[in-house]
């Protein structure tokens, strides 16, 4: 057991490991996050947006940015995040509706935190975002229960049949059940579910009184037709007979502005709202991330925000369009694509006699190209050896077109190597 903490002056998350994406003899498709050439940009218009912010506190607001900010963070920068989305989305978002957060991975460890009771159950998609299920299994007194996913969405036979065999009555907590999932877009396989689904998954949420929590990450990175419905949000209808409040939407900036910006929100039900406003985790400290979100309010005011997530936006599409043409052309004829519509992701389906983690291994050896083997979305860590997941976000088009062609033909080289027939599926 060593004794004292080592100081490995890191400079970002990827850093210190044998695969970091900065380093140009690597090409490692398992990050979800913007690279280098689309975060440098953020420097200017950043600096720019501080000053702007800066010279408001000054002059009008005795610097209140620096001081703890309300609970739900300040009236104008809601204001700026609500218009904007609204936009988006083309259905509203309501400014009294959000709380600002540090993120989606923090907005979720927080209605973890208050919204369920702990010896209650999550419900998450079979395969799910990795950092989710990891933060949900710090709370070990919950029970996760994976529900199948088809190719439009969750199982709702299998949600119902899941959730009523383990409804409860909480004497402690506001919920007794939380369903999790990434509805557009979802990570890792890039579904985006379908009306009857989003449908379904409401109206079930209001029958049997469990909480819906959505990843909001990836809405409005669509790169084809923009889909009829944005969000699951926006079918918990609050002009239906029976609206509650059921369905939170969990967003961020990370994906579209850049991580280290430490910015999200959650946008939450009237009947919900108070609890997290209450939570000592808010009052302690008021706003989570008020000195930043001044910043973000600015770079909205100054149209820096738009102009910066627009350039985000054409990088992925063309990114995502380019790879998924490579391997729609060039993947084995054993292998399954189905060409996202939107998003970071893209999941490949191999062969079930094989094993994509030993596919890693032979891939990481011969090309030094590295994925995410379909396991780690898993509950048990050990289901979905037959699927692997891809990300287009980080290098420009031409690199991961190269690695795509690279990464079908060592994927062809190692079926032969397994003896596997290429019409074998």
């Amino acid at each position: 057991m060593a004794k004292s903490n080592q100081d490995r002056k890191l400079k970002h998350l990827f850093d210190g490991g044998d695969w970091n994406v900065y380093q140009p003899n690597i090409l490692n498709l398992g990050v979800g996050a913007p690279g280098t050439d689309l975060l440098s940009s953020n420097c200017d218009s950043f600096r720019k947006a501080t000053d702007h912010c800066l010279e408001r506190e000054k002059r009008d607001n005795q610097s209140l940015i620096f001081q703890y900010g309300p609970t739900s963070g300040t009236f104008e920068v809601r204001r700026e995040i609500s218009t904007y989305f609204t936009e988006m989305f083309e259905s509203p978002v309501n400014c009294e509706d959000l709380m600002i957060t540090t993120g989606a991975t923090q907005g979720l460890h927080l209605l973890l935190s208050t919204m369920i009771d702990l010896q209650g159950f999550v419900f998450v998609d079979e395969y799910s975002y990795m950092i989710a299920l990891d933060s949900i299994k710090h709370f070990n007194s919950l029970t996760i229960v994976p529900v199948k996913l088809n190719d439009d969405g969750v199982d709702l036979n299998d949600l119902e049949e899941q959730v009523s065999k383990r409804r409860f009555s909480s004497e402690k907590k506001e919920f007794w059940g939380m369903y999790y999932t990434i509805p557009t877009y979802h990570n890792p396989t890039g579904i985006l579910f379908s009306p009857e689904v989003c449908r379904g998954i409401v109206q079930l949420a209001r029958k049997f009184d469990f909480l819906v929590v959505c990843d909001d990450v990836y809405n409005i990175l669509h790169y084809g037709e923009k889909p009829t419905h944005s969000r699951l949000m926006s079918y918990d209808d609050r002009k239906d007979a029976d609206f509650a409040g059921h369905v939170i939407s969990n967003g961020s900036f990370s994906k579209i502005l850049g991580p280290g910006v430490r910015l999200g929100w959650l946008e939450v039900p009237a009947r919900l709202k108070p609890i997290l406003d209450g939570c000592g985790f808010a009052n302690s400290g008021g706003c989570f991330n008020n000195y930043t979100s001044g910043i973000v309010e600015s770079l909205f005011e100054l149209k820096l925000a738009q102009k910066q997530i627009a350039v985000f936006y054409e990088a992925y599409k063309e990114r995502m369009l380019a790879t998924t043409q490579v391997l729609r052309d060039e993947l084995p004829q054993c292998c399954k694509l189905v060409s996202p519509t939107g998003g970071y992701f893209i999941w490949v389906r191999i062969p079930d006699c094989l094993d994509s983690r030993e596919f890693l291994k032979y891939c990481l050896e011969h090309q030094k190209i590295y994925f995410i083997a379909g396991p780690r979305f898993s509950v048990d860590g050990q289901s979905g050896k037959q699927f692997f997941r891809l990300s287009i976000a980080f290098y420009p088009k031409e690199k991961l077109v190269d690695g795509a062609r690279r990464l079908c033909q060592t994927l062809k080289d190692y079926i032969v190597t397994q003896k596997i027939p290429q019409g074998v599926s």
